[in-house]
């Protein structure tokens, strides 16, 4: 999945907003005040750090090479996917979508509500 095209789903999510807390060299996406995505370089390499529920979170970093454990992150809650081209990217879709979901449960009824 190209860097733009990666964008253009994070922010196609109802809410989602992009801001640069760390610096302009890192977007991160957010819904509802809550980050849902991380988006980082490695050189060339582009990385995402996502939301996971830890059991899932597990399986992915033992099926796929290219999601490992979240750097600078809670290592249990979240990922770092490599996309580097070895997860096909309806699975790269279906991780953001998750990650999305987990931090929309977690805010606040009103805040869901607001998003309506």
């Amino acid at each position: 999945m190209e860097l733009d095209s990666l964008r253009r789903y994070l922010l196609e999510k109802r809410g989602a907003v992009e801001e640069y807390p760390f610096g302009p060299e890192t977007p991160v996406c957010k819904v509802g005040g809550k980050m849902f995505a991380l988006i980082f370089f490695d050189g060339d390499l582009v990385c995402l750090n996502l939301k996971s529920d830890p059991d899932h979170a597990r399986v992915l970093r033992e099926y796929y090479p290219a999601v490992l454990p979240g750097y600078h992150m809670n290592k249990r809650h979240w990922n770092t996917v490599l996309v580097d081209g070895s997860i096909p990217e309806d699975e790269l879709q279906s991780m953001i979508d998750d990650s999305y979901a987990l931090v929309i449960a977690g805010l606040s009824r009103e805040a869901r509500r607001r998003l309506d």
